[in-house]
């Protein structure tokens, strides 16, 4: 018998890397827009990645911090990395990669939205807190996409996939410097002023 995900009608992860049951993985393996979803995903966690080297001159500016104290912003975020990969892993045992990711998706909005109240109070610490939370949601996608995308399609072809969707976390990562830095942060402190006059 066939393995399946909890809560998704694809093979489970050890039938797409080992090939068993091949035939029925791609019977029921949905088209090219559940890749190209997730390939969007990969290009815009990488933009959000690249974004910290851009935010921490800006952060030591608008909060008048010492340079360790605004490299905190790369800290906070990658050991969200770290602190949540494993809990990650044992949650989607439980739930499947589908629900995985709407789960890491709503996580990240919520690390989103925790930048209105940090701009309100303007507090850096605030700030922190959202970008962990934000860094959180990444790594419940990352932990739920990366064998999701081996299951969308026949096991010989899996490294392929799984190329293509890291090559666009890489173009996002490239990409958010040069973005980031020309377009949305020299807005920055007018940013945080608009939004204190909203609330």
């Amino acid at each position: 018998m066939s393995q399946m995900l909890p809560g998704s009608r694809l093979p489970s992860n050890d039938m797409a890397v080992n090939g068993i049951g091949a035939s029925e993985q791609s019977a029921v393996a949905p088209g090219p827009f559940n890749l190209a979803a997730l390939t969007s995903l990969f290009l815009l966690w990488g933009f959000i990645t690249g974004l910290n080297d851009v935010l921490v001159p800006h952060f030591k500016n608008v909060f008048e911090l010492s340079y360790t104290r605004a490299v905190l912003v790369q800290f906070y975020f990658f050991a969200a990395y770290f602190l949540v990969s494993v809990p990650a892993g044992l949650l989607l045992r439980r739930v499947g990669y589908q629900l995985g990711l709407v789960l890491g998706l709503l996580v990240a909005c919520a690390g989103c939205l925790i930048f209105i109240p940090a701009a309100r109070l303007q507090i850096y610490e605030v700030f922190l807190l959202g970008l962990f939370v934000l860094a959180s949601g990444i790594t419940v996608l990352q932990v739920s996409a990366n064998p999701y995308v081996i299951a969308l399609g026949h096991s010989s072809t899996a490294p392929s996939r799984l190329n293509l969707t890291q090559a666009f976390n890489s173009l996002g990562t490239t990409l958010a410097p040069i973005v980031g830095g020309a377009v949305f942060l020299p807005l920055f402190p007018s940013l945080l002023i608009r939004i204190q006059r909203l609330l």
